[in-house]
């Protein structure tokens, strides 16, 4: 195939939500309806099988929700799609927003009891920064929730986006009977199998049709008919552009945990999402099209393989092709770098690739030479947009339990920091080390973590710290007065930056009032970025 028709069947998206949303069910029913697994497990309990495919690590099946993203490729009606299932914690907001910088569309999930929800509306916001191209699903249709015309307005008032749906539930809670396809113009009914792929399913072109009434109670069938043509008049025809320029938002309903309403949601999807057309570089916009290779670090990852101490960085791929054994330069190390063994995923695990395409998402085995943000190319000092780094909200010293451990404590701190999991801040004298985050739940992670996977335990300190903010300065001498001058709060980060851990709001006001060449940042690009 040439690229542009390998380009023009990938599809890559993120499934994001509110935590408990479904969003980890509906990305095991995507992978059930395109035949990558057989069977499909909840995420907290399942008589055929206990974890979520997508849900890999030790503490996510502890849990029972996902800390990272996982990534997983499959074929589905001459498409490759990947998912990128990221968590839905607010916690562990930081690597949603790194993960939605390597999409080219996303899938929204909403719970249809609780409707939008703090984390949704944040999540929103990241994609109108991007104008990423938006499909919501309402989700657990086969619980009673809101009814779904006050739902859709919630949607548009929240979300700030208009919508259109492209589906309509027949019920909800008990009597949820399946959906209509405005789309496709289908009635699609169908019985609840958490498990396996729904088989049984009468497509019903007409909605006059008298095989409705030998399908749904006579009650229903009249209800459809006026929600239909309800939905039809107060709504506008679907607009693909206004979709694609993230205007406008598709919404589907159904019940991810029971198969209602997902291959809908899904055979929609590779019709209407973007294919890959490229990234804004620092210096031009590097199409998929062209010819040469070219991609960027979105996410690192330790210990995928907890047996085989891995690490791996995650490779979204933007223009050409990448082929196994070729060199490649790293642009940041200003180096040539070969990879024997690039892989492809299904949640942890992984199938070596000879080759990949724009859209495609391969991992590299990394030891050491990778940062969030990295470029690769064939040969132009190119470099992706950045991927920013929020300022911690919640700083703690890190409190060795195992000073016999010492080694092992800071390579596995260098290394989950790296991943962007946490921050790390060091702050002289005594070298003490500060892990900032963004939740609470991300220090319970590390500490597990440290572990079991390096065999260093250690705790964490409460600071009196309000927040992080990074210091900037056209002026160097002003800012090294400054950070003369406030040695006891201020700290470096991986880069040697200097971050002022302000301990109130107050104290800023305060400092930026007295010091007007100082800039005090909230967040900023990683340094690797800047330095091109």
């Amino acid at each position: 195939m040439s690229v542009s028709a390998e380009i023009s069947r990938r599809r890559t998206f993120a499934i994001i939500s509110h935590p408990d949303a479904g969003k980890t069910t509906l990305t095991e029913k995507f992978l059930l309806f395109g035949g990558a697994i057989q069977t499909a497990g909840a995420v907290k309990s399942n008589k055929v099988q206990k974890t979520a495919t997508s849900d890999f690590m030790e503490i996510e099946r502890q849990r029972g929700i996902s800390v990272a993203t996982s990534v997983m490729g499959f074929d589905y009606k001459d498409h490759r799609v990947t998912i990128l299932d990221t968590p839905g914690h607010r916690d562990f907001a930081e690597d949603t927003y790194r993960t939605l910088s390597a999409v080219d569309s996303v899938i929204l999930v909403v719970d249809s009891v609780k409707g939008v929800e703090d984390q949704t509306r944040r999540l929103m916001e990241v994609c109108r920064l991007r104008n990423t191209p938006v499909m919501i699903f309402v989700n657990k249709l086969d619980r009673d929730g809101k009814p779904p015309f006050d739902l859709l307005d919630e949607l548009e008032e929240s979300l700030k986006i208009r919508v259109r749906p492209l589906t309509w539930p027949i019920n909800q809670g008990r009597t949820f009977q399946g959906v209509y396809n405005l789309y496709s113009k289908e009635l699609n009914l169908f019985r609840a199998t958490k498990t396996t792929r729904a088989e049984h399913v009468v497509a019903v072109r007409d909605l006059q049709a008298p095989e409705l009434e030998a399908n749904l109670p006579a009650a229903d069938v009249r209800q459809l008919r006026d929600d239909v043509e309800l939905v039809e008049g107060i709504y506008d025809p679907l607009d693909e552009a206004a979709y694609r320029r993230g205007e406008l938002a598709p919404v589907f309903f159904g019940s991810a945990s029971n198969n209602f309403g997902v291959q809908e949601l899904l055979d929609t999807f590779v019709q209407l999402a973007p294919a890959p057309s490229g990234q804004p570089a620092v210096t031009r916009f590097v199409r998929a099209e062209e010819p040469a290779f070219t991609g960027f670090v979105f996410k690192i990852h330790a210990n995928l393989d907890p047996r085989h101490r891995d690490r791996i960085a995650f490779v979204r791929i933007v223009s050409g092709r990448f082929e196994r054994h070729a060199f490649y330069l790293h642009t940041r190390l200003g180096r040539k770098l070969r990879f024997a063994n690039p892989t492809t995923f299904l949640a942890n695990d992984k199938s070596v690739v000879d080759e990949a395409w724009p859209g495609d998402v391969v991992g590299l085995y990394d030891s050491g030479q990778f940062a969030i943000g990295d470029t690769l190319t064939e040969g132009e000092p190119l470099v992706f947009q950045g991927i920013p780094r929020f300022a911690p909200e919640i700083l703690r010293e890190v409190v060795n339990l195992d000073p016999m451990k010492t080694k092992q404590l800071d390579k596995g701190i260098r290394e989950l920091t790296e991943e962007g999991v946490a921050q790390l801040f060091t702050q002289q004298p005594g070298n003490r080390k500060i892990i900032g985050t963004v939740g609470e739940l991300q220090f319970e992670v590390l500490a597990f973590r440290l572990e079991h996977e390096y065999g260093a335990r250690c705790s964490f300190r409460p600071l009196s710290v309000f927040k992080a903010y990074w210091l900037e300065s056209e002026n160097p001498a002003d800012l090294r007065q400054f950070v003369a001058r406030r040695t006891n709060s201020v700290a470096y980060d991986r880069d040697q930056r200097p971050v002022l851990l302000a301990d109130s709001q107050w104290t800023v006001n305060a400092l930026k009032q007295g010091n007007p060449t100082i800039n005090f940042l909230a967040w900023n690009e990683p340094q690797e970025q800047l330095q091109h």
